[in-house]
């Protein structure tokens, strides 16, 4: 959901292990370009095959792309040496995912996905300035906040998920109804200030003198963030559709 990579626990361990090439806001931000190539290229890929009516490759590389994703994060997470390499792999596997999922949303709700990807890039904005100007200032009591959020929303898309099995779902949460729209605007919110963990965790490994191979978790986290909000965005659209 977030980027459980960037604990202050891990990011302290980093700092007092690695004593390569210093990381620079540059380096981090050239690596999140890299990724986000990696993942327009495969999710671009991915709709063009659904434009030539291929869609039984499309379902193949939307199920190839999700095992990808889980597998290549899990690694990350407990694997962390691996970072440089499996990263790039997350943001194609994504991309395969994302690509897929759009084309199912994109059949049912026309011109929803250039909505949803234009929300998101103006979310990251507006985190980016609110974060630059200092309106929005990552404290300790923020984080706090924002990780019992997350983990909150991810408890109930827990229970959403074990509940399905057994035909139940809890009452007005995934529906359509103004409840559901607001707990998915509410979620909206929280991975967009998630945006500002990202910058900060930037920030602090660019200053902190982190090493080199730093830039490749924050590159990560940020994806992961993009990856969540952009996910969200199309769920609060398609029930605001549903809803008119």
């Amino acid at each position: 959901m977030s980027n459980p990579i960037f604990s202050e626990k891990m990011m302290q361990s980093e700092e007092r292990i690695l004593q390569g090439e210093p990381m620079t806001v540059n380096g981090a931000i050239n690596k999140s370009l890299f990724m986000f190539i990696c993942l327009l290229m495969t999710a671009a890929y991915t709709f063009m095959l659904y434009l030539q009516g291929f869609t039984d490759k499309v379902s193949g590389l939307m199920m190839a792309g999700f095992a990808g994703s889980i597998v290549s994060f899990l690694v990350i997470i407990f694997a962390r040496k691996t970072i440089k390499y499996m990263a790039p792999i997350y943001a194609i596997s994504e991309g395969l995912l994302l690509g897929g999922f759009s084309c199912m949303m994109e059949k049912v709700y026309p011109g929803i996905v250039i909505q949803a990807v234009g929300a998101t890039f103006m979310a990251f904005f507006v985190m980016l300035v609110l974060y630059r100007t200092g309106v929005i200032k990552y404290t300790e009591k923020f984080r706090s906040v924002l990780m019992i959020s997350m983990f909150s929303i991810f408890g109930i898309y827990l229970v959403q998920f074990i509940g399905s099995f057994f035909h139940l779902s809890i009452p007005g949460l995934f529906s359509s109804g103004i409840v559901g729209i607001g707990f998915s605007l509410f979620v909206c919110v929280i991975a967009a200030l998630n945006f500002i963990m990202d910058f900060a965790s930037i920030e602090y490994g660019a200053n902190s003198g982190m090493d080199k191979n730093f830039e490749w978790y924050c590159a990560f986290g940020l994806m992961v963030s993009f990856v969540w909000l952009y996910i969200e965005v199309l769920n609060l659209l398609a029930k605001l559709r549903n809803n008119n």
